[in-house]
């Protein structure tokens, strides 16, 4: 994928493989389960590999971090980003177990020892996390109130534990109340594809 050597050129080339090896697995998947929008599959470098990496825009999560993907879906953004960094553990979880089926093989298959794939919902979490991060499965605040309790307070990265969240559109409302405690990154920052003109990151610290 010429995209993520254009916008991550110091990856190494075992990390440059796996992401490639990405689309040929989840196009394999997606013909027998449904994770990934049949309309979208073809959009699938951009529209969720590379916007799961935009997190890595806006912070190298250091060794030994943990990450808590709520709603991961077919595995983002949680997958690419356990890629960027193997020496950071990722806990993954949805409540549809088909397509958290479909996260193990992948991180079986791509031998990612950094990633634990569950059928729960985040409710039923009680560990605490370096940072927990989603896309868009919720409105911002409901998804704050759900997982507020999973943020550790033992900080060991530049930017202090907390929630980074990928969504799109205005929602200027749904952030209203956090006033100046939010910070929004404009992914059209990092990349020029015009799927990313309404794509930002939202990122609640919890220090």
């Amino acid at each position: 994928m010429d995209l993520i050597k254009k916008y991550f050129p110091n990856l190494e080339t075992e990390q440059f493989e796996k992401l490639e090896a990405l689309i040929p697995l989840y196009r394999d998947w997606n013909t027998k389960i449904n994770v990934v929008s049949r309309k979208d599959i073809d959009n699938l470098a951009v529209h969720h590999i590379l916007h799961s990496l935009g997190i890595v825009k806006i912070i190298r999560f250091q060794p030994n971090t943990t990450v808590l993907d709520v709603g991961t879906g077919g595995g983002f953004p949680g997958i690419p980003l356990s890629i960027v960094f193997p020496r950071s553990n990722f806990h993954l979880v949805d409540s549809i177990s088909k397509k958290i089926k479909v996260v193990q093989e992948i991180a079986t298959t791509l031998e990612l020892g950094n990633v634990r794939a569950e059928q729960k919902r985040v409710q039923q979490i009680k560990a605490k996390y370096d940072f927990v991060v989603s896309r868009a499965v919720t409105s911002f605040p409901r998804f704050v109130k759900m997982t507020q309790n999973n943020i550790s307070d033992e900080h060991k990265n530049g930017l202090p534990n907390g929630i980074i969240y990928l969504k799109g559109g205005d929602f200027s409302k749904e952030i209203a109340n956090f006033k100046d405690k939010v910070a929004v990154f404009k992914l059209t920052d990092y990349f020029t594809e015009e799927f990313f003109e309404t794509k930002k990151v939202i990122y609640l610290p919890f220090a």
